[in-house]
């Protein structure tokens, strides 16, 4: 039996490989030319990691560039508090790698190219689905040379959160909301800037600062919708703010030459109450977006991936038929853990991010080592490195 994937993102990658590597035909459409969009989540928390080294990867993705973070810190104006610390989590790794999305990618894809089975086609954008009744049968893609059509036993959507064959199968997602959207841009780096990457919150201002080694990498934090309303402040109405969140960066200011020069990210927080149809199945984005906070959404998408191909690739690699209460099995799996995730992440943003935006929130005023309280200390070690319910690779390589 064979399986096409929509999104070669991280959902859609792993499982791609995991597939692949059980003998399974697998085909990945990617609709880009290549994985290099700059402002996508590169944080890979130590579940991730696992799943890696259980793959036999781990030490060639070590290999790649990185950043490790032990831990998560706060710059406020009284100066640094510590969040969390991942020191002590259970395993080989307790750390978060900050490494770019696209060789996280790049690495996934070129293990998978090592099977037969594995084909990746870019530039192709999947835009239909194929349906006998209503069961699915595989999709329709486009790409340079026109139209085509691929027939498979199981197609995935891993298109990410704004999936088109998520709306071609009529499963629309539940809105959860978010306070907030996210403007991303870079700056240079010096030798002589810190070396972390942090959180800075003051005054009804958030932002992250990540250290892409020669530049940072910078999300500045606005209320919900508006975007547009910054844009029509001038661009110094971005630039002001974190020059005054960061002085140290004043002198590199205005490389932001406009907002030609910065992306924005409109979050989005939903999930899926059905990931499914007959032949069909949602992963990743696709079934539930997740919001910023924690950086996790590259670690539930690999988890979703891994989940799927232990429940589906023994069924896809004999040919037995796939009915469609298997693929439920996926949902009810990863539903908890999705479920769980979002509801962290929706007390974070109505209690810490929507108040500090409105300046209601004194940030000078919470403990500066939260790694002191016992119980929090170890819970959120655990929620933010491992995540709920993290999966390990059982399906094996033929």
């Amino acid at each position: 039996m064979s399986c096409v994937i929509a999104g070669g993102g991280p959902a859609g990658a792993m499982l791609a490989l995991l597939l692949a590597r059980a003998g399974v035909e697998v085909t990945l459409l990617e609709k880009h030319g290549d994985f290099l969009r700059d402002f996508r989540g590169d944080t890979i928390h130590p579940s991730t990691l696992q799943v890696l080294d259980e793959l036999g990867l781990a030490e060639e993705f070590l290999k790649i560039p990185h950043r490790k973070a032990y831990g998560i810190s706060m710059v406020t104006d009284r100066g640094d508090a510590r969040l969390a610390s991942l020191r002590g989590l259970p395993g080989k790794y307790d750390y978060i790698a900050f490494v770019p999305q696209w060789d996280f990618l790049n690495l996934v894809t070129s293990a998978a190219a090592r099977y037969p089975s594995f084909r990746l086609l870019m530039n192709a954008e999947a835009y239909d689905l194929i349906r006998e009744g209503q069961t699915v049968r595989g999709l329709r893609y486009r790409d340079e040379s026109g139209e085509h059509e691929i027939r498979a036993d199981l197609t995935v959507a891993a298109d990410g959160r704004h999936s088109t064959l998520r709306e071609r199968a009529g499963l629309v997602p539940e809105e959860l909301g978010a306070p907030m959207d996210v403007v991303w841009f870079r700056l240079p780096r010096h030798p002589s800037d810190r070396d972390d990457t942090f959180l800075r919150i003051s005054g009804g201002r958030m932002m992250v600062a990540i250290n892409r080694q020669s530049y940072w990498q910078l999300a500045y934090v606005i209320p919900k919708g508006g975007y547009d309303e910054l844009v029509r402040a001038g661009i110094d109405a971005l630039r002001g703010p974190v020059a005054t969140l960061l002085p140290w960066l004043a002198d590199r200011i205005g490389q932001i030459g406009g907002y030609d020069d910065v992306s924005v990210l409109t979050v989005v927080l939903n999930r899926l109450r059905r990931w499914h149809r007959p032949g069909f199945l949602c992963i990743g984005d696709a079934a539930h977006a997740m919001s910023p906070v924690f950086g996790v959404g590259i670690n539930l998408a690999v988890q979703d991936a891994v989940a799927t191909a232990n429940l589906l690739a023994g069924s896809l690699r004999s040919g037995a038929p796939i009915p469609e209460s298997t693929l439920r099995l996926v949902q009810k799996r990863r539903m908890p853990p999705t479920r769980v995730t979002q509801a962290v992440q929706r007390v974070v943003q109505n209690l810490v991010i929507k108040r500090a935006l409105s300046n209601k929130l004194d940030p000078s005023r919470m403990p500066r080592d939260l790694t002191r309280i016992p119980l929090l200390r170890r819970v959120t070690r655990r929620f933010i490195g491992l995540g709920i319910r993290p999966e390990h690779v059982s399906v094996k390589e033929l």
